[in-house]
């Protein structure tokens, strides 16, 4: 959608710990296991070897998040995993708060876009349970048949990275930085370049180093739990 001659409107949300409770990510694979293929906890001993690896800084965070999912869900991401599991994160994994700031900001007039570093696959379910209009994540490669593959197509929705996405959709709905007011939510210190990059920053359910960084500049910090 192209947005022009008005100052568009913007609330910008991370998922993990800021609208939801707890991360998504772990509890995802959980889910698959019990509901889906519980054959693969075969695999859990080579995870452990993958998180030992990550851990020593052998992997990165891209690399770690999608060889788990390789092993534990699969190389293709049925997409009845990820409308299951929405279904599950939605029906108890939501912070109070965040459903009422949603409401609010929704009401002020503001767009609402999710900005995670959670995969598309299972982001984008959970966005449009909320009603969001718009989810930016990280992405997986399609197969031939447009199914999605436990592959990463590109960087890891995360840091500045995140914001460089950010920056890309606004470009390509033909949203300016100066003809836009943005607020930013998110729990994690890894989401300062977009916390400075928004007219107002709301640290949000706050671990310690992301407090201490919102005291020094002054972003407002609220708990939705």
């Amino acid at each position: 959608m192209r947005y022009t001659g008005r100052m568009h409107k913007l609330a910008i949300y991370d998922l993990d710990k800021t609208i939801t409770r707890k991360s998504t990510g772990r509890p995802m694979i959980l889910y698959s296991l019990r509901y889906h293929q519980p054959w693969r906890w075969v695999f859990f001993p080579v995870l452990l070897v993958v998180g030992a690896a990550y851990g020593c800084k052998l992997l990165n965070r891209t690399q770690g998040k999608y060889l788990a999912l390789r092993l534990m869900i699969g190389p293709i991401m049925p997409e009845s995993v990820a409308r299951g599991f929405a279904d599950v994160t939605l029906a108890g994994n939501i912070c109070p708060g965040a459903r009422a700031q949603m409401d609010a900001d929704r009401a002020d007039g503001y767009q609402l876009v999710m900005a995670t570093a959670s995969q598309r696959f299972s982001a984008k379910p959970i966005g449009e349970g909320l009603g969001f209009d718009a989810v930016i994540a990280s992405e997986n490669r399609a197969a031939r048949d447009g199914r999605v593959c436990a592959t990463p197509d590109g960087a890891n929705c995360y840091g500045v990275e995140k914001l460089r996405r950010v920056e890309a959709w606004m470009r390509a709905g033909g949203v300016m930085r100066d003809a836009a007011h943005v607020r930013f939510y998110s729990d994690h210190v890894s989401d300062a370049p977009c916390l400075a990059f928004a007219d107002e920053a709301f640290a949000t359910n706050a671990h310690p180093p992301l407090r201490a960084l919102a005291a020094q500049r002054g972003w407002t910090v609220v708990d939705w739990r």
